[in-house]
Parts: structure tokens; sequence; C-alpha cells
């Protein structure tokens, strides 16, 4: 919350929504009250899905291989390093962008120290009197640095997306379907532990992969699930062995148990 408060409301203003992991200290009493106060909507990423978390773990990734490359000579002071990595990183054009991120917050570039060594173009004609008279030609850049910008995040997104279609194989579940959640989601599972829990039934379709489930005794489960966790369960009648004439077959009396409309699941 600490970090929320000092990090992104003070310095950016108050977000009309945060999207967060399913840790603890994102669903405290006390930050979901912080919220509500401020009338920030908090959403959650899917369950054991850390891809939902991408972009962040991509620059921590970048961030970590710029501390290892000063390991050798700072030595235990790599923590005092982290500054100067940030540095780097907020001055650097990134390959989805076109542009660092500090001219896409700011609309120009940084003054490196490599300018001062070497005066550059910029440097060198730098005039306080045409700074004065130049905001509304800056604005008028850096709105067209930000359209350049977006399109290029564009093509990016469409770039990655057909590269994961030609690999990946989707699949998709409807309303209604029972299926299993993989339980080493959720925790730790021994080696004889059953690997898959259930049954759920499907009682949303969030989009992207994202589904809400409810359990066997039909209470809503808190948090969305991925379809690379879940798996549809399929039972066949040909494995019961319990003749009609003792009551419903098993997989009538498993519909039942999650919900007593809509089809019932397969059957051979």
């Amino acid at each position: 919350m600490k970090f929320i408060r000092k990090n992104i409301v003070c310095r950016f203003g108050i977000p009309r929504e945060i999207i967060s992991g399913n840790g603890r200290q994102f669903q405290g009493r006390r930050i979901q009250e912080w919220c509500q106060g401020l009338h920030i909507r908090q959403k959650f990423t899917t369950m054991a899905h850390p891809q939902a978390n991408g972009q962040v773990e991509v620059t921590n990734r970048i961030l970590v291989q710029g501390i290892k490359r000063r390991l050798e000579r700072v030595g235990e002071n790599w923590a005092e390093q982290h500054t100067s990595v940030l540095w780097a990183y907020r001055t650097t054009p990134r390959g989805s962008t076109g542009e660092s991120p500090f001219s896409l917050v700011y609309g120009t570039e940084a003054i490196i120290p490599a300018e001062l060594g070497l005066p550059s173009h910029r440097v060198m004609s730098f005039s306080e009197e045409c700074n004065e008279k130049s905001p509304k030609g800056e604005s008028r850049s850096y709105r067209r640095v930000k359209g350049k910008s977006f399109l290029c995040i564009q093509r990016y997104k469409n770039s990655m997306i057909n590269s994961y279609n030609k690999r990946v194989k989707s699949r998709s579940f409807q309303l209604g379907d029972l299926v299993l959640r993989r339980a080493d989601a959720l925790r730790p599972i021994g080696k004889l532990d059953p690997t898959w829990e259930g049954p759920c039934k499907i009682t949303s379709i969030l989009g992207k992969g994202a589904y809400e489930l409810k359990d066997p005794e039909g209470r809503p489960l808190p948090r969305p699930w991925n379809v690379h966790n879940l798996k549809i369960l399929c039972i066949i009648r040909s494995l019961w062995r319990i003749p009609e004439s003792q009551g419903p077959p098993p997989t009538q009396v498993l519909w039942r148990i999650i919900n007593s409309q809509g089809p019932p699941p397969c059957s051979g």
C-alpha cells in the first residue's frame, strides 16, 4: 500500500483501477478499504498464470541482467547500482515502442553523459531564448512520437499474436461445461496426490482464456482461472457398471450435484 501511494498515486495521480496478482498483500482488508476510499477498482489476474504478469517479468529480467554485468566490478555493493541500471533502462529505446520510456513520459530524450563528453547537436545548439518559445512545437512533436509509438506497439502485438498462434493450439470451453482444475496451481502437491481437482462448472467466459467457475457445491470460486490450468471432464457411461434399475446413471447424479439445468456432460 505504501508503494502504491508513494510511487503511483503521489506521482501520477489516482488510477481508475489496479491490476495485481493474487498475493495476500493485495487482498488484505486494509488495502481493500484504502482502494475503496479512493474509488480505485481492484482487478486480479487469473490463478497460477504468470504469463498475465509477463510485461513486469520481462522488465525485471532486463534489470537483473544489468545488475549481473556489474557484479564483478562492484561486488557486494550491487544494490547501489540499482539506480544506474534503472536509468539505463529508462533511456534506452525499447523494441516494442521504438522509443525510450523517458521520451514517452516527458516528450524528449534525456541528456546522457556521452552527450557532454562529445557534445551532440542538441547540446551545442541549445538556446534559452528559443527554449522558452518552443513549448507548442514540442507539444506537436510529442503527439507525433506518441502516435508513432502506438502504431509500433500494435505491430509488435500482432507479430507476437501470430507467432503464438502458430505454436499453440487454442482451446476453449462453453458455458455449463464441467472441467477439472490443476491441483498444483493452488498449493504444492505430493508425488502420489491427484494432479487434477473437481469437477467445476464454467459459469462465465471472461475472454482471452479466462473463466469463472463454481465448485461441486455450487459456490463460486473467488478468482478466474486460465484455460491452461483447466481440462474438460468427459464421463464415459460404459465405465459405470450400475444397472439403471438401481437409480439414475452416475452421469446424471453428478450433473445434478453441479446444476440441475443445462445439457448433460459428454458420454460414450
